[in-house]
């Protein structure tokens, strides 16, 4: 994928893109006829198709290509147990901080990151990451007092009142509630949580996946889902909601071998990302210093977006802190009986609870991250006349569009047989018809939807039944057979 824009700043890079997005059909801000809900997005015609593009990507490299790994689908709610099991009632809570004058909450590490920003734009990059990293120190250690101390030290200010009237820091947690049954405060009915992660409804169903299935540890279980939480400063588009998407992937193991299971789901993964045609160094590995409650091991994998290197995927050595805490909850038996032979024993493994490594990977990010890689601004200016283009260039496999057929004109039997090459392939890729405007403009939508091949049927077509294809990334053209057509479009997208 290219990443060659002009846009000379990165912020207003990020925000051609957020444009780009509403006026092309890909995300239109939420309820916006009620002007909107905070961090809440829609997800337009196109922006629709390549989510699922998105999604059929990861699902296929997850299940089909490997035997050993199956999918899911559970559902969002769940017994309100699960959630104390998992630790989330107890410990999903991020460090928040009120300023008194604006009555606005504030997430400690968004804060100090908005300011740390500031620092960048000012040059003053040494500043920044010290602040930077005090503050990971402090997160790690739970320091309130300090993390507090350093937003006074450093006079940060609420972005609202523009005063650093600040309250004392203390946690809050960040999954939505809601009540079961249609009248609440009905007799028997309790608290649910709308889920926060997919993971646990894959946890629940280990062992209904390992019996029905008959799967032998080393397997894993996928799941692509909605998850909620309740961020209190929810901000930079779509990267940051409220209401999410995960692609996530649960590997059971022998308790033991998280180690190197570990290290190569970490490599399995940066191998998929850049067989997208992403360049390595628009990723990093950035190892968490604070671990969540249920690890032994965590990195991250970050993607350079315009607004800097932010996560996208997250790979956790989560031991058997779910599978035994829910054992332990539900006083059901979640362990696993391992037929092979322990080379040092001698004997049969025997029952154990499993390990797990989890790689979990952020839909809406991933879509951000397309977007991003894809948004390209060229100059297409001559000594005669000036041009430009804004084009979007996807993978051909995750494209909204992979074909568009458009007729020169709208007469002389040329929309006829634009129509049968449209029925010829619709069935096998999405395609697009057109024939209002010239072919000129017709072009330049398609290059803004990154539609990868567009054929325009012309009168010559009539003759020798051949038609132009134009090639999105290039702008060449060639005269090639109709029944070429299918056999080139098929070939791109794998």
């Amino acid at each position: 994928m290219a990443n060659d824009s002009k846009t000379t700043s990165k912020a207003g890079r990020f925000q051609d893109i957020i444009s780009h997005c509403k006026e092309y059909g890909f995300v239109f801000p939420g309820s916006e006829i009620y002007d909107g809900l905070q961090a809440v997005y829609d997800y337009g015609q196109w922006g629709s198709e390549l989510k699922k593009n998105i999604k059929d990507h990861w699902w296929k490299s997850m299940t089909q290509m490997h035997e050993n790994i199956v999918g899911i689908d559970a559902a969002i709610f769940m017994h309100p147990t699960t959630w104390k099991a998992s630790g989330h009632i107890d410990n999903f809570n991020d460090p928040m901080i009120d300023n008194k004058d604006s009555k606005k909450r504030y997430r400690v590490d968004h804060l100090i990151e908005g300011y740390a920003e500031k620092l960048y734009a000012e040059n003053k990059t040494q500043e920044a990451e010290e602040v930077l990293e005090e503050m990971n120190s402090l997160l790690a250690k739970d320091d309130f007092e300090g993390l507090k101390k350093l937003i006074v030290d450093h006079k940060i200010k609420c972005p609202i009142s523009g005063t650093s009237n600040w309250t004392d820091i203390r946690q809050f947690n960040l999954m939505f509630s809601t009540q079961m049954g249609s009248v609440a405060g009905e007799e028997g009915e309790g608290i649910v949580y709308l889920r926060p992660e997919t993971a646990q409804g894959i946890f629940v169903n280990f062992l209904n996946v390992q019996k029905s299935g008959r799967m032998k540890i080393p397997f894993g279980i996928a799941q692509i889902g909605k998850a909620f939480r309740n961020e209190i400063v929810a901000r930079q588009f779509i990267f940051r909601m409220r209401e999410f998407e995960q692609m996530e992937m649960q590997f059971f193991i022998r308790p033991g071998t998280q180690k190197e299971w570990y290290e190569r789901w970490k490599e399995t993964r940066m191998n998929w990302h850049l067989s997208l045609g992403i360049a390595k160094e628009r990723y990093r590995f950035h190892n968490h210093v604070k671990l969540a409650h249920y690890a032994d091991a965590a990195c991250d994998i970050e993607y350079e977006f315009p607004i800097g290197f932010k996560e996208v995927e997250g790979i956790h050595s989560r031991t058997d802190f779910d599978l035994k805490n829910h054992q332990e909850y539900s006083k059901k038996k979640m362990q696993y009986f391992d037929n092979d032979i322990d080379p040092a024993t001698g004997k049969p493994y025997g029952n154990y609870i499993p390990y797990v490594i989890e790689t979990s990977i952020g839909l809406d990010r991933m879509f951000l991250l397309v977007m991003s890689e894809a948004y390209t601004e060229e100059d297409l200016s001559t000594a005669e006349k000036q041009d430009s283009r804004v084009v979007l260039k996807f993978p051909p496999s995750l494209a909204p569009v992979k074909l568009a057929v458009l007729p020169l004109v709208k007469k002389d039997g040329l929309p006829e047989i634009a129509r049968k090459i449209m029925d010829d392939c619709k069935a096998s890729f999405r395609c697009f018809y057109e024939e209002k405007d010239t072919i000129g403009k017709r072009y330049r939508r398609m290059d803004a939807i990154g539609t990868p091949f567009c054929v325009t049927v012309d009168q010559q077509t009539k003759e020798d039944n051949t038609v132009t294809i134009r090639y999105r990334d290039t702008m060449q053209q060639e005269r090639i057979h109709l029944n070429k057509i299918k056999e080139i479009i098929l070939q791109s997208i794998g």
